[in-house]
């Protein structure tokens, strides 16, 4: 009986004595509050439930408790029901009821873990997004880390999500870029305010090499020949860089396209008519205080040019007629004036402001020998994707940057992530996942094979393990709502630690001359869950799940 089970039934039961009592049903709260105490000398799982309904239902807490224990005691998969302190009700299962989650997990196989929470929901999810001028460096890879899992918890929830890669491929950062390019190509030093780093001579160099005499050009043709080629260039090795990463995009947007294509004039013109821009000082401004921001914001510069916000506007607005109804934004640390700016953006087209979700990600800052990572020696300002893979490896970086809530800054320790030890996160949780390999090719060779004798798992080691696999559905799909992977993360952390505990605890496999018993299946079926929730959960964040190590 996993928690989601349990819980119905608490709730049924809830229903069925308040029901019989008289009482208000409707006092009773959607979720029946079933979760796991802290210490487990009270119980497999607890409920709230009482407390949360009583004052409602005009009841005493405890008064209620009694009775729901009562009737709980009395129902199949239930071992005992206890009342604690003012209204809680600590429950324990029965083994095989308990241990119908390893049956679970075996019959749904990749499948366990996912749900229809999200079925019929059309998400775009914007992430990395970092700018056409250098390498990605460690906070665009934070994003695809971090991004690339939630666009995986939220398709295994049920969602149609669209990964989408913007690319700010106009405006003054790609002027800068430009001459920069231009300087290096003439051998001339960076430009004031330009971009500086080997990667620009490097990148510099190729423009020459595929456009031979582009520095004989005319000034502007020359301009537009390192714009074109030099961008191009940058897109290609960005997109190069983040398939190695194992994070693949459905759509690459150009931000230039709604420029080009009269996106931007069309979405300021529909403002204009519904009245959400007004004039002032020669310039177009936005109504945004209306909508909860701060400030109103221009959108048309004195001059007559679109300041920057007009195309966030119209790419917004692009969105919404390709049909997404959630559109998530994933921004950097220095981009929180956004979320009120793009949700009023929403507001002003008409639309509810949560089709908007904007999340903000702090710095990343490496670390080894107890010391800071300044800087790359290709980038030469900042640390790249390139420098953290080539130390540490692919999984070891995509966990290490999606373990933490990106709401906090997150300082990677390089010795640690090369380390094999049990100090290492996502060592420990792949050495699990490959104990439990060797084990089943150990069981394999000596002709065992997984039974379904759960009833005998009453090891507390066993129900230990068991009661954290049956959370794994629960974990994904808060992973989901609140668009935080890193639970997941956190929770293959404790699984492998409540597997460790079991296999130290309990012999799996027969020794000797021993013959194997239905003790010895039913616990090799609990390991063949546990290996595949590993599996399934290092998968949801695109880490491998190694056979060996």
């Amino acid at each position: 009986m996993n928690p989601d089970v349990l819980a119905d039934l608490v709730r049924d039961v809830a229903r069925d004595v308040l029901t019989r009592r008289g009482l208000d049903v409707a006092a009773l709260p959607a979720d029946a509050g079933v979760e796991r105490p802290r210490n487990p000398e009270h119980g497999d799982y607890a409920t709230n439930v009482a407390l949360r309904t009583a004052k409602k239902a005009g009841v005493n807490p405890r008064e209620l408790a009694t009775w729901l224990a009562e009737e709980l005691g009395g129902r199949d998969g239930i071992d005992s029901a206890e009342i604690a302190g003012p209204g809680f009700i600590n429950l324990r299962l029965a083994a095989d009821a308990q241990g119908a989650i390893v049956g679970e997990i075996l019959a749904a196989g990749e499948a366990y873990g996912t749900g229809d929470d999200y079925s019929g929901r059309n998400v775009n999810l914007e992430f990395v997004s970092a700018n056409p001028t250098g390498p990605l460096h460690l906070g665009g890879t934070r994003w695809a880390a971090v991004g690339d899992a939630l666009g995986r918890v939220l398709s295994a929830r049920g969602a149609k999500v669209t990964r989408e890669y913007y690319f700010n491929d106009a405006g003054a950062q790609i002027d800068r870029f430009v001459d920069s390019l231009v300087a290096a190509a003439q051998g001339e030093p960076a430009p004031e305010n330009g971009y500086g780093g080997a990667y620009i001579a490097e990148i510099a160099r190729r423009v020459v090499d595929a456009e031979p005499g582009v520095l004989e050009l005319p000034a502007g043709e020359r301009d537009e020949t390192f714009r074109r080629v030099g961008v191009g260039f940058m897109f290609a090795e960005i997109k190069e860089k983040l398939g190695d990463f194992r994070t693949e995009f459905d759509v690459w947007f150009h931000e230039q396209s709604l420029h080009d294509s009269g996106a931007v004039e069309a979405a300021v013109a529909a403002l204009k008519e519904n009245g959400s821009l007004y004039e002032a000082d020669g310039a177009w401004w936005l109504r945004s205080t209306d909508h909860g921001d701060d400030k109103d914001r221009v959108v048309l510069k004195s001059d007559g040019r679109p300041a920057y916000i007009a195309g966030d506007i119209a790419y917004l607005r692009d969105k919404r007629a390709r049909g997404f109804d959630l559109c998530i934004y994933m921004l950097g640390a220095d981009h929180h004036g956004y979320v009120a700016r793009l949700k009023a953006a929403a507001a002003a087209f008409g639309d509810d402001p949560a089709v908007v979700e904007v999340l903000i990600g702090q710095l990343v800052n490496l670390v080894k020998d107890g010391h800071p990572v300044r800087m790359s020696k290709r980038a030469g300002t900042v640390v790249t994707m390139d420098d953290l893979v080539e130390t540490v490896g692919v999984d070891a970086a995509r966990y290490s940057l999606a373990r933490s809530s990106v709401d906090s800054s997150l300082d990677i320790d390089l010795d640690l992530l090369a380390s094999r030890t049990n100090e290492n996160p996502v060592f420990y949780v792949q050495y699990a996942h490959a104990r439990l390999a060797s084990l089943a090719r150990n069981a394999a060779d000596l002709g065992v094979e997984p039974g379904d004798g759960y009833g005998l798992l009453t090891h507390d080691r066993e129900g230990d393990l068991i009661r954290t696999l049956g959370e794994f559905p629960e974990v994904v799909r808060a992973a989901a709502e609140l668009r935080e992977p890193h639970r997941v993360a956190r929770y293959l952390e404790s699984l492998a630690g409540a597997y460790h505990k079991f296999y130290d605890s309990c012999r799996v496999l027969p020794q000797g001359d021993e013959q194997p018993g239905d003790l010895h299946r039913a616990r090799l079926a609990l390991c063949v869950a546990a290996r595949r929730v590993l599996a399934n959960g290092l998968g949801l964040l695109g880490v491998g799940a190694p056979e060996r190590m």
